[in-house]
């Protein structure tokens, strides 16, 4: 397995500008046996056509694919610029990670690189270090000795000053609060750092915040640096503290609700999940079968490959803004925030930059895009809160919308419901899949995984749609026309339903439509 190598590593450099950076990167490369001296210059040229800035101080030169022979073996070296050096506009880089890739080699490596770059307070512990295997190590996927327990980000390192500020509410920086947050800190050119415990994020970065996984009543240390680092800290301590718009979610979010008890009057085989939505529904359950995704790895033309991945991005922005409209006028703002996160995670800065990353190293769009999507999933299903966990299935939805704006996937064949009303099954719904829901033809929904408090569960509250979640794979082995009573009250779905039952289920029915009539 390929592996960066001590010897095309060099600390403490202090080049003049981004030229002669790129170029001593390129002569750790020439002097290791990697590369010919006239892969240099491809090096330039492709600097020329395309920006290699990745974010939070690392930039990732690398040659034009015409010149690939000029390659003797796959090689990565790594010029370490403690005083940083400027790049382009607003960019100062720290790393600048030389890349010559004849084959597939090298990912491993740049994989480990794109970690690297969401953990902004090991990006300034690596260009400052002065010991080589510290760069060696994290690259390689080999933790350094100290990495296991990070230390709190490095003020001075920046040059930041910073605020201090409590996470709102009791449900934590989820993805609504996070949006704006993220959204506010985009408006200032400094450098923003979100530190909350021993976890640090890009304060620009939807994903990166949610990541932090900080609770309701968490302290965040936030620093800027830069020419409006005091205005940015002020905006943003404001905006914390005067809640990043929580109250006035919480009180949209809630509902008067009409309780009731209802039991089987014989013993039936129920499923038991978790009450999402209340309300007593009856009908044949219809099984929603997501389409299987075969993407193709390799691509021919990089350029081809950006140009389709930047317009299915605009293409999916412009859907949910239009989805964002239709929501608000049917439940509100309030509710129709989270599409408004949707489009953050399209306009994330570090996402993106992998995105590209991965298509320069060719790759297609959709390969890229699905594989680093599915890598956040899994990252943000981890965190031991379930309300932030919930939001995985947020970014999975957007992971969907952007594959089909890249003719991944043709139609969604398991949303064409039939014509008479079904108890819906899933794996999960997501927000979309939800919003989208037709209410003459849906009765009621019933997954095996998600949680009470996903966004699905609060617009399946406003829709008055009773549903359930949580109850466990094998719900997706019930077969279609299955009859079924669905209580969304007790979180149980009922199967095989006997006249009595039926019966019984409808009288309850009536009694709630009374009293939500009164």
């Amino acid at each position: 397995m390929f592996k960066l190598e001590p010897q095309t590593v060099s600390l403490g450099a202090s080049p003049r500008d981004k030229e002669s950076a790129i170029r001593q990167a390129g002569s750790l490369l020439v002097n290791a046996g990697y590369i010919e001296p006239q892969y240099v210059e491809s090096m330039m040229l492709r600097e020329l056509e395309a920006n290699t800035y990745l974010g939070n101080g690392i930039a990732i030169p690398h040659g034009v694919l015409k010149d690939k022979d000029r390659i003797l073996k796959t090689g990565i070296s790594v010029l370490q610029i403690p005083g940083g050096v400027e790049w382009n506009n607003n960019e100062k880089v720290h790393l600048v990670v030389g890349i010559a890739a004849r084959s597939d080699e090298h990912l491993t490596v740049l994989a480990n690189l794109t970690d690297i770059l969401s953990q902004p307070e090991l990006v300034q512990r690596l260009s400052t270090t002065s010991n080589v295997q510290d760069i060696v190590s994290s690259l390689n996927g080999t933790a350094p000795g100290d990495a296991e327990t990070p230390a709190p980000f490095p003020a001075q390192s920046m040059n930041a000053s910073s605020v201090t500020a409590l996470v709102p509410g009791t449900a934590g920086l989820h993805a609504r609060p996070a949006t704006a947050l993220a959204n506010l800190a985009r408006q200032f050119q400094s450098e923003i750092i979100v530190q909350s415990g021993q976890k640090t994020a890009d304060g620009k970065s939807l994903i990166s915040l949610l990541k932090l996984g900080a609770k309701g009543g968490a302290t965040l240390q936030i620093f800027a640096s830069g020419n409006d680092a005091s205005a940015a800290l002020a905006a943003l301590k404001a905006a914390v503290d005067s809640g990043l718009g929580e109250d006035e979610a919480h009180q949209a979010d809630q509902k008067p609700a009409v309780t009731f008890t209802w039991q089987p009057q014989t013993r039936l085989t129920g499923i038991q999940g978790i009450s999402a939505s209340p309300g007593l529904v009856i009908g044949p359950v219809y099984q929603l079968k997501r389409q299987h995704l075969s993407l193709q790895e390799r691509a021919k033309d990089p350029t081809v490959e950006t140009h389709q991945f930047n317009a299915a991005l605009e293409g999916a922005r412009v859907q949910l803004e239009d989805l964002y409209k239709e929501v608000s006028l049917k439940f509100g703002e309030a509710k129709a925030a989270i599409f408004r996160a949707h489009q953050e995670f399209l306009a994330d800065p570090e996402l993106i930059a992998q995105v590209q990353v991965r298509i320069e190293e060719g790759y297609t769009a959709a390969w890229a895009w699905n594989s680093l999507i599915e890598q956040r999933v899994d990252e943000i299903k981890k965190l031991d809160d379930p309300l932030l966990a919930n939001r995985a299935v947020d970014l999975s939805d957007v992971g969907l919308r952007v594959l089909r704006f890249l003719g991944v996937i043709q139609d969604e064949p398991g949303l064409q419901l039939p014509a008479t009303p079904v108890i819906l099954i899933a794996e999960d719904l997501t927000p979309s899949d939800t919003a989208n829901l037709d209410a003459s033809l849906v009765l009621g929904f019933c997954t095996a995984s998600g949680g009470p408090t996903s966004h699905s569960a609060i617009i399946a509250r406003s829709l008055d749609i009773p549903a359930i979640v949580g109850a466990g794979p094998a719900l997706q082995n019930l077969p279609n026309g299955t009859p079924a009573i669905l209580d969304g009250e007790s979180g149980t779905l009922y199967l095989d339903p006997t006249a009595s039952d039926i019966a019984s289920a409808r009288q309850v029915q009536k009694d709630i439509e009374t009293v939500r009539e009164a």
